[in-house]
């Protein structure tokens, strides 16, 4: 093969291998997940299953996170009124981390007919992680506040994680419990769902294989012409 031709296979090659890195690109990993809630409630026990998602996005230093329910739970014997409703929960925290963090949200924005199943609004919270790795987000115990009573609904058929994420953690420390000191209800709007840091950083790694690859190719180009000279 002619030193041209070689020198254009090298960078063909470098270039695949930058494209197979940006590909290989790790994402969030989201999934709906049925969750079997039996709840304490002022007027008696009570079960409800609700599809739970849970979305993760970077912002800043840690993960802003929002769960959601796709059905409602528990009920009340009578009618709730507009903001007499308050939601919160707790999310599982597994894999490169553990313990738990909090989420909560708005009061009902409209009143809740009486002996309906609560629709549980969206809740978010921001995770900042203490450890580099993957880390799981499971649906943990919900707590509604309504009329001075407490209703507590714990999830009973040990659900699956509702989303796994690739973090990096900040400081770049390693071990560390999260707890619900760390997590806050912040109100910054969503930007585009997934973590960003592990595509950055695989793109960077694949620029890095495309200049190391023409380097290569440059330097046979050029101890070609040197062999050609002394000739």
């Amino acid at each position: 093969m002619s030193y041209p031709k070689r020198t254009a296979a090298l960078a063909s090659v470098a270039a695949l291998a930058g494209s197979a890195v940006l590909m290989a690109a790790p994402a969030a990993v989201a999934e709906v997940v049925n969750v079997n809630y039996q709840c304490k409630t002022p007027i008696g026990d009570k079960s409800a299953v609700s599809p739970i998602d849970i979305k993760g996005v970077k912002s800043g230093g840690g993960y802003k996170l929002t769960m959601s329910w796709q059905k409602g739970v528990s009920s009340s014997p009578v009618d709730l009124g507009k903001g007499a409703m308050s939601p919160s929960a707790t999310i599982k925290l597994g894999g490169a981390d553990s313990g738990t963090m909090s989420v909560t949200g708005p009061a009902n924005q409209a009143t809740v007919p009486a002996n309906t199943p609560i629709k549980i609004s969206d809740l978010t919270g921001t995770y900042t992680p203490k450890k580099s790795g993957k880390v799981t987000f499971t649906a943990g115990v919900l707590t509604i506040k309504a009329l001075g009573t407490t209703t507590t609904c714990t999830p009973t058929n040990n659900p699956g994680a509702s989303l796994t994420l690739d973090v990096t953690a900040a400081s770049g420390s390693s071990g560390g419990t999260q707890s619900d000191s760390n997590a806050s209800d912040s109100g910054s709007a969503l930007p585009q769902t997934g973590p960003e840091d592990s595509a950055i950083a695989l793109g960077t790694l694949g620029g890095t294989v495309l200049l190391a690859g023409a380097a290569g190719a440059l330097w046979l180009t050029r101890r070609n012409q040197a062999v050609r000279a002394r000739r």
